[in-house]
C-alpha cells in the first residue's frame, strides 16, 4: 500500500502544481493587440539565441522518492542553463516526460512542469515529441503479486482511466492541452494528414530590420512511443512543399530539429567511446548512435537544399557532439533531464544566430555554469 500512497501524494502534489501553473500562464502573455502571438525576430544587435532542453524524462519512477529528485534536479539545470545565457527561444527536443513510468492518466501535468522554468522567465518556446512522451504506462515488478497477476492493487479510481491500466496521455492530447494553455508557446499538432506524426510545423524568424523572414526552423516528428521510430515519406513531401512555398530562392537559412536521429548520425559518428576528433567537435561519445528504424528520404531533401545548416536531435543522452554531413551539420544536444539513462554532467546545447552577415555559433553550457565545445556551423 505504501505505493499507491506515495502515488496518491504524487497526484496532490501535481495538482497543486497545476493550479499553480494556471494562475502563470493567466500572467505571462505574448500576444500583440489583435490578440494574435508575436512573430519571433531577430534582436536590435541582429542576434536570436535558442537554448534546447533534450531527453528531460520528468515522472520517472514516479511511485519513488528516487524518481521526484531527479525532476528536481532537472528543474536545477534549466533553471541554470536558462538564467546563465537569457536565451530568446528554448526548443524542447523531446522525451519531456517518460510516460512509461506514469502511474496516473494524465502526463500533460509532468509536461507542464518540464515547460514552467522557461514559462516562468517569460521565453517563448516550441516542442517535439520524443520517443516516452506518449508510451502506455508499465507496470512495476513489485507490484504484481508473487504469481505475477493480477496486479496486488489498482490505483484509486480517481487516478486510473479504466480499473487496473493506462493509455498513456496520446500525442495530441499532449501539445494540445499545451498550445491552449500557454502564450508563450510556438508548438503546433501540424497538419492531420501527416498522422501519425503530430509535431511537425515551420517557425519563422523576422529579421530586425523588416518583416522578413531572416531564419526558417523546422519541427518534425521522428517517432517513437506509440508510432514507428521514423520521419515517413508523407513528412518529406511536407517538408519539401513548406520550403519551397516559404524559401524557393532558399536565401534564407534553415535549421531542423527532431528528437531521434536518422541514419546519417551512424554514418558521420566518431567510433563509440572514443576521442572526438575534428572535423567533429563535442565532448562526450559513450555510446554508438540509436538511429531512426529507416531512412526514407528526409536526409536527401536536405542534403540537396544549400539553405539548410544544421539537424539537432537529442535521444542519446551519451552523445553530444557535431560532425559534418554533406554540406550542413549533424549535431546531438546535451542531455539535459536527470531522469533517463546515463549518469553524465547535464548540461544543455546552445545555438547563437547572427543575422548579418549570417553565421551558426553553437556551443554546451553546463549545469555547474562551465562552457564548452564551441563550433561555427554555418561554413
Amino acid at each position: 500500500m505504501r505505493c499507491w500512497g506515495r502515488l496518491a501524494a504524487v497526484g496532490v502534489l501535481l495538482v497543486a502544481l497545476a493550479v499553480r501553473s494556471l494562475a502563470e500562464h493567466r500572467r505571462l502573455d505574448n500576444t500583440d493587440t489583435t490578440g494574435r502571438r508575436r512573430q519571433l525576430r531577430f534582436a536590435s544587435s541582429g542576434g536570436f539565441k535558442v537554448a534546447l532542453f533534450a531527453d528531460l524524462h520528468y515522472g520517472e519512477n514516479a511511485w519513488t522518492n528516487w524518481g521526484p529528485a531527479q525532476d528536481a534536479g532537472s528543474d536545477r539545470v534549466m533553471a541554470a542553463v536558462l538564467d546563465a545565457e537569457k536565451p530568446d527561444f528554448v526548443v524542447y527536443l523531446g522525451d519531456l516526460v517518460t510516460a512509461n513510468n506514469l502511474g496516473i492518466p494524465n502526463a500533460s501535468l509532468y509536461w507542464d512542469r518540464a515547460i514552467s522554468p522557461t514559462r516562468g522567465r517569460g521565453v517563448p518556446w516550441a516542442t517535439v515529441f520524443g520517443n516516452h512522451d506518449d508510451m502506455p504506462f508499465e507496470w512495476p515488478p513489485e507490484w504484481f503479486s508473487p504469481a505475477g497477476v493480477p496486479p496486488l492493487h489498482c490505483p484509486p479510481p480517481s487516478m486510473s482511466v479504466s480499473g487496473c491500466s493506462f493509455r498513456g496521455t496520446p500525442r495530441i492530447e499532449l501539445m494540445t492541452s499545451e498550445i491552449i494553455r500557454n502564450g508563450l508557446s510556438y508548438s503546433s499538432n501540424g497538419p492531420k494528414d501527416l498522422w501519425p506524426a503530430v509535431s511537425n510545423y515551420v517557425l519563422q524568424v523576422l529579421s530586425h530590420k523588416q518583416d522578413d523572414p531572416a531564419l526558417l526552423m523546422y519541427f518534425l516528428d521522428s517517432g517513437g512511443g506509440s508510432y514507428p521510430e521514423v520521419i515517413s515519406s508523407a513528412q518529406v513531401q511536407w517538408f519539401q512543399s513548406q520550403s519551397q512555398f516559404l524559401n524557393p530562392n532558399g536565401r534564407i537559412p534553415e535549421m531542423i530539429f527532431w528528437h531521434i536521429p536518422s541514419t546519417a548520425y551512424a554514418k558521420v559518428a566518431p567510433k563509440a567511446k572514443s576521442e572526438i576528433r575534428k572535423p567533429c567537435v563535442g565532448s562526450i561519445n559513450k555510446e554508438d548512435v540509436a538511429p531512426q528504424e529507416a531512412e526514407w528520404g528526409m536526409m536527401d531533401a536536405l542534403a540537396k537544399r544549400a539553405s539548410v545548416k544544421a539537424v539537432f536531435v537529442g535521444h542519446n543522452h551519451g552523445l553530444d557532439w557535431c560532425c559534418p554531413h554533406d554540406s550542413l551539420w549533424l549535431c546531438f544536444a546535451r542531455h539535459t533531464g536527470y531522469g533517463g539513462y546515463g549518469n553524465w554532467p547535464r548540461g544543455a546545447r546552445v545555438i547563437q544566430i547572427s543575422e548579418q552577415p549570417f553565421s551558426i555559433q553553437s556551443w554546451i553550457r553546463m549545469e555547474n555554469g562551465a562552457k564548452h565545445s564551441d563550433i561555427i556551423l554555418s561554413s
